[in-house]
């Protein structure tokens, strides 16, 4: 067996990859506008969050490089890697259209707004798990980012982006 056609070897690709997209990501939020006067900054989670996908990603590579170095038979991480037809996987497929959802959201985010980029968001994901019910997503797409955002510009003083929405911001102000 080629070390190059196993699951240790596609993990380490991943890791990389995911790696050098997470170390991006986090340079990303070092440009986020500071709001004076907040407990917590509106680049802290995204920080976080980085941070933490960074320590999980560096695990996933040091496994990988002790898997392709050892080549234990009884490692499952030497076993031949499944290969992936995006073609036919309908679960590839999906996860690639959720990364363009994710990559739409990023480009709309300012424009439209938390709120409403989030609603559309959540409504076609949640369209696409295979949710029908109308109400139901309706009121999760619509009512979960505006709680999230009311708890974050209310509670936690962080001022997200509300896009054309801006008058509702006006208007929770006067409340």
């Amino acid at each position: 067996m080629k070390k190059t056609q196993t699951k240790a070897f596609a993990n380490l690709v991943a890791s990389v990859i995911l790696l050098v997209f997470e170390i991006w990501a986090y340079v990303q939020t070092l440009s986020f506008k500071v709001v004076k006067k907040a407990a917590v900054q509106p680049a802290t989670f995204p920080q976080v969050m980085c941070i933490g996908m960074m320590v999980f990603t560096i695990i996933l590579l040091i496994q990988s490089l002790i898997s392709l170095k050892k080549m234990d038979p009884d490692d499952p991480n030497t076993q031949p890697a499944a290969s992936i037809n995006v073609l036919k996987n309908k679960g590839v497929q999906a996860g690639l259209f959720v990364i363009v959802l994710c990559i739409l959201y990023v480009a709309l985010f300012k424009t439209l707004g938390y709120v409403l980029a989030s609603a559309i968001i959540a409504a076609v994901i949640m369209w696409l798990i295979g949710k029908r019910d109308i109400k139901q997503i309706l009121l999760v797409s619509v009512l979960v980012p505006l709680a999230m955002w009311l708890v974050f510009y209310k509670l936690l003083t962080v001022n997200i982006p509300m896009g054309i929405l801006e008058p509702l911001k006006d208007l929770i102000d006067m409340i």
